[in-house]
């Protein structure tokens, strides 16, 4: 997963006055609710950021492989952390939600908006059809990971132990395709994911590997503490706002984790750099499917109330098949332009609305 140049996400470092506001809100005036939940979000975002900058530099100083390993691994981190704090508290409709939120916001609202502004300012963004293509259809994996535990829940009768065992059973097949599709992209076929040559970032002035290793830790830290005032405040905002529980998760969650990365993407199909673009928006939803949904599943049973299952609900199953199906036909010839980014945001805008009006379990 790459991640933008320093002057790309300077804008984002500004959202960091948040931190201290939130906290205020929390800690000393009390008030909570609403004002913490949007405030602690807006300061999720800069930290996001700042992961992403600290892991791109472990990886230009350690070299490719460990720093794609490291990218691979630190891609999702913001997403992951308020994940794990919504599994504690025991929400796992949120949890869940905020899963197929990610695969279907990386896929239609990350690549559209990328193809949408990366096309006004070219008449043709190309790349790489093949890399495309088996991201599409790693994502098709997903799908069906999703697609059977629900079908086992109507045909087993909703009986939770099977659930359960089905569910960790098939969270045990897509860590180990995760595990390969590593080994894929980082060893055997990485020249699929190069791209073409594009602009160089400036990298002369790559700070010391500790020095990266404290940013790394301080904005985990901060992600995690932004996190437990976000998941804490979840119910007075969706209440305010008139949103279920897997809105707040497909939408805004999801949205609130990827924020960096969605202008990573941005950037470089503005750069006409449209194979970065594309593994960013695909890499992510597979790492999404293939490696926070497992693990999730695989600390359920360590941190959670109760253990985690696979069976999310109807509509969530078929967006995702949605998503998956529109990138796979999209991405099919290695080229995209302005109104396919525009076709994307449309489908996105529509789940969305969906999802709003969607009563709650």
């Amino acid at each position: 997963m790459a991640v933008p140049t320093n002057r790309g996400r300077n804008w984002l470092l500004v959202l960091l006055l948040f931190v201290p506001v939130s906290l205020a809100l929390e800690y000393v005036l009390h008030v909570g609710g609403l004002a913490v939940f949007v405030t602690s979000a807006l300061a999720i975002i800069p930290l996001a950021s700042l992961i992403g900058t600290a892991t791109e530099w472990l990886a230009e100083r350690l070299g490719e492989g460990i720093g794609g390993l490291l990218n691979a691994t630190f891609g999702n981190a913001a997403e992951l952390i308020i994940a794990i704090v919504a599994l504690r508290a025991g929400f796992h409709d949120l949890v869940k939600a905020s899963i197929t939120g990610s695969i279907i916001g990386n896929v239609l609202l990350v690549f559209g908006a990328s193809a949408l502004y990366g096309g006004i300012r070219y008449p043709k963004l190309e790349f790489n059809p093949t890399a495309a293509s088996l991201g599409a259809t790693m994502l098709l994996l997903s799908a069906i990971s999703l697609v059977v535990p629900a079908i086992f829940h109507e045909v087993g009768g909703g009986a939770l132990a099977p659930e359960r065992s089905v569910s960790l059973d098939i969270a045990i097949v897509l860590m180990a395709t995760y595990v390969a599709s590593l080994i894929f992209t980082l060893m055997t076929h990485r020249h699929l994911y190069l791209g073409a040559a594009g602009e160089a970032d400036a990298r002369q002035d790559m700070p010391p590997v500790s020095r990266a290793l404290l940013l790394l830790v301080a904005a985990t830290v901060g992600i995690a503490f932004m996190s437990e005032m976000l998941v804490g405040s979840v119910e007075p905002a969706a209440e305010a706002f008139h949103m279920n529980e897997v809105f707040v998760g497909v939408i805004l969650v999801a949205i609130i984790g990827n924020a960096a990365e969605h202008s990573s993407a941005v950037i470089m199909a503005a750069r006409n750099r449209m194979d970065t673009s594309i593994n960013i928006a695909l890499g992510s939803s597979i790492q999404i499917a293939l490696f926070v949904a497992p693990l999730l599943v695989f600390l359920s049973y360590f941190i959670g109330p109760r253990p985690m299952d696979l069976v999310f609900t109807p509509f969530e199953v078929v967006s995702v098949a949605i998503a998956v199906g529109t990138i796979a036909f999209i991405s099919q010839d290695g080229e995209s332009h302005w109104m396919e980014g525009v076709q994307l945001l449309a489908v996105y805008i529509i789940l969305g609305i969906a999802f709003y009006f969607l009563p709650n379990r």
